[in-house]
């Protein structure tokens, strides 16, 4: 007789078996019965169960969330990132030894009963009524894979981990009923498989084909007898049982399968024994997860791929949507990287400069015409010890760089000159470019005029550096008055205008000012930016939104789909005469100018240097018909002034555009061209011009100029430039420093903080 409470009737857990026993064996669900209260036993959440009826009828599989793998242009792997290291594979891929094990210990009557197993639910019930509480479960495999797919729906959330977890009777009677549902529609084969691919074995290990190769680097299908016992063993309690913390205690589970598998006839109890006898033979993979193990030094460059898929609306309308896409994984993701300019970008920043440096440097290679990245690097490697960093150099802050970029310097002057071409000034213009002068006032904008207030004033580099000059001769010496007068001459809203459509902002996405003292590169900009800009010279005028990612697949019940990926936009930025002179006018840099050491001897090429206030910052940004690049060195912090300083064991006692950047751009792009076609710029006949000045300029040896506020190369002082009130107002405070990714020389001085 069943045992009755002492007031009469059953106690909770025997109705509760009851309903169970009769619901299974009728093979129906007794529509509108509910559970009584099992608070005493400890079963039951908030003292009642939900009806039977009441739980929705369709269980949905989640998709389950896999490592995504990111690949070069050519296929190559970079990285491999992911939320759960998991790979789904299918049954077949799946070694029968594991197969057997897995049933053997956790569910060995799986194929005799259906979605519940009575039998071991009523035995599991009266030992948890004798002892007062839940001692032992009666799961099947397919109630686990049940609440496998509640806790992977849960995500990362504790608290829906939790509720998918918690040992309640109303979460049982839910996996009952969803059992019933998965054994109707999926049948045992699938079950099975979808167990083996859902469920966690430890070490960051989810799934069998992910705990094949960290145990023992090999595939799932591989998988021996012994090595299938031990993985089979791990699932009840993953810390417990794990073989790389507690080799005793694993072998002592792993055993336990070895002779249930013998119990049910799986193996023969000498197959058994001599598999008990077996070492563990592990042979450990460490996780591979995230960017920080890139290969070919791209780490950056995956951060950056995975910056764009945070937050491009191509991946999802919201920042969640972004995230739970990219956490489920399971995708492939093909860049733009070029594995020849990578390597090329690598190898030359570490021939030039050593990441125990006081500065540091940042390179980025981008395809004109395309907008396609294909080479970022920069000396101090991706990580958090020292000398390592978590910023890229090379991209604005939105997209995992620094606060604000790093003021460019002299290398902002072709943007001047495009812009002046534009509005129908010769390339043959002349101005009187005095040594020194005080800023023009006033300034037209595209609003109220810019005026001197406070009478600041700029020189060039040397006193022997006074026009007149012509366009030619002035870009070439990099002639800071010059420019000054010619965007007083223009107006500062035509070169505004241009840079918007070159989508040249500042570090921190803000656009940049109009004050005169732009054309002498006072604001931070990110080295990705100016090569993007550059490139429009080279694709004759047309600019194209810069991009990372070619394709992406995405696995998906087994099939693979395509998703929709970003695509570069390219718009007419400028004319084709206006690049064609300018391309002209930059390649006399190189050829006669500031940028000699950066020339390239093969291929038609030009460029532009550049070197800020107190020689914080040096740059060198250039192209070819085919590939443009940027290159930036200078502290992170801007407390770094590169006079009498070590940079990759070479002594410079000043650091110039030319001579430091300069050679990392002519190394990285060399290597990155090998092989490559060799198209000829349109060049524009610019007259020679009637005078030149022996100034000891560029010319003759002399060094290249900088850019405002101390910024020429022989740290010649600019003195005031535009500060941070609109008006260029403001005379600069001494320097100091900030943490790392607080770049300074954001207030209009090129470096120099008010």
């Amino acid at each position: 007789m069943p045992k009755k409470l002492s007031g009469g009737g059953l106690s909770p857990t025997q109705q509760a078996a009851k309903f169970l026993g009769v619901s299974v064996l009728a093979g129906a669900v007794m529509a509108g019965i509910a559970l009584p209260a099992a608070g005493a036993l400890g079963l039951a959440a908030k003292g009642s169960v939900q009806g039977f009826d009441e739980i929705p009828d369709n269980l949905k599989s989640p998709a389950l969330s896999q490592r995504t793998t990111i690949l070069d242009s050519q296929g190559g792997p970079i990285a491999t990132v992911y939320s759960r290291d998991r790979t789904v594979v299918d049954l077949k891929n799946i070694s029968p030894y594991m197969q057997k094990a897995i049933v053997a210990i956790e569910d060995s009557r799986f194929y005799q009963h259906g979605a519940v197993d009575l039998k071991g639910i009523l035995r599991a019930l009266n030992q948890n009524a004798q002892n007062g509480g839940v001692a032992q479960g009666a799961s099947t495999l397919t109630q686990q894979l049940v609440k496998n797919y509640f806790v992977e729906e849960a995500g990362d959330d504790p608290t829906k981990v939790a509720q998918a977890t918690q040992q309640t009777l109303g979460r049982k009677i839910r996996e009952l009923k969803y059992a019933i549902q998965l054994e109707e529609k999926l049948g045992k084969k699938k079950i099975l498989e979808n167990y083996l691919n859902i469920t966690f074995f430890g070490e960051q290990a989810y799934g069998v084909e992910a705990a094949a190769q960290r145990y023992f680097s090999k595939p799932a299908k591989d998988l021996n007898l012994q090595q299938s016992a031990l993985l089979a063993g791990i699932v009840q309690s993953p810390s417990r049982y794990d073989p790389v913390n507690d080799e005793a205690e694993a072998i002592k589970r792993r055993n336990t399968v070895l002779q249930r598998m013998a119990e049910v006839h799986d193996i023969s109890p000498q197959e058994a024994e001599e598999a008990k006898n077996a070492k563990l033979g592990l042979k450990v993979s460490q996780p591979k997860n995230g960017c920080i193990t890139a290969v070919k030094g791209a780490s950056f460059f995956c951060r950056y791929v995975e910056n764009v898929f945070l937050t491009d609306p191509v991946f999802g309308k919201t920042k969640e949507d972004r995230a739970k896409l990219w956490n489920q994984g399971g995708l492939t993701i093909r860049t733009t990287l070029d594995p020849q300019s990578q390597k090329s970008v690598q190898d030359s920043i570490k021939s030039h400069v050593n990441k125990s440096d006081s500065v540091a440097t940042a390179a980025t290679l981008v395809e004109p015409g395309t907008g396609k990245i294909v080479g970022m690097g920069q000396s101090r490697p991706y990580g958090y010890g020292k000398n390592e960093t978590e910023y890229n150099y090379s991209v604005d802050r939105d997209m995992g760089g620094s606060n604000f970029g790093f003021p460019t310097g002299s290398t902002f002057k072709p943007f001047v000159a495009a812009a002046a071409l534009e509005q129908g000034l010769p390339p043959t213009q002349e101005y009187s470019a005095p040594y020194k002068m005080s800023y023009p006032s006033p300034v037209q904008t595209c609003g109220k005029p810019w005026t001197n207030q406070q009478n600041e004033t700029l020189s060039n580099e040397s006193e022997s550096e006074e026009g007149p000059y012509p366009l030619k001769t002035a870009m070439a010496k990099s002639v800071n008055t010059y420019f000054v007068q010619m965007i007083s001459d223009i107006g500062i809203c035509p070169v505004v205008k241009l840079t918007d459509k070159l989508h040249v902002v500042q570090g921190n996405g803000d656009k940049l000012p109009e004050v005169p003292a732009i054309t002498l590169g006072s604001k931070g900009i990110a080295p990705l930016t100016m090569a993007s800009a550059y490139a429009t010279f080279a694709s004759r005028g047309m600019y194209c939104t810069p991009i990372a990612i070619e394709s992406i697949t995405q696995q998906v019940d087994g099939k693979q789909k395509s998703l929709e990926v970003p695509k570069s936009t390219c718009t007419r930025a400028m004319s084709e005469k206006t690049a064609d002179t300018v391309n002209t006018l930059l390649s006399g840099v190189i050829d006669s100018g500031t940028g000699q050491q950066a020339g390239l001897t093969d291929r038609d090429n030009a460029g532009k240097t550049g070197t800020t206030d107190e020689r914080r910052n040096a740059w060198f940004v250039g192209y070819t018909p085919n590939l443009a690049g940027a290159v930036w060195v200078g502290s992170p912090k801007q407390n770094v002034k590169m006079t009498n300083i070590n940079i990759g064991g070479v002594y410079h006692s000043l650091v110039y555009g030319g001579e430091v950047p300069g050679p990392i751009w002519k190394d990285a792009m060399t290597g990155a061209l090998v092989g490559k076609d060799s198209p000829s710029f349109n060049m524009i006949d610019i007259p020679d011009p009637v005078r030149d000045h022996d100034d000891g300029g560029p010319d003759d040896g002399g060094p290249d100029d900088g850019g405002p506020g101390g910024g020429d190369d022989r740290g010649n002082t600019i003195s005031g430039n535009n500060g941070s009130n609109g008006n260029g107002g403001g005379k600069p405070n001494p320097t100091f420093s900030l943490p790392e990714g607080f770049i300074q020389g954001q207030n209009g001085t090129g470096g120099r903080r008010h």
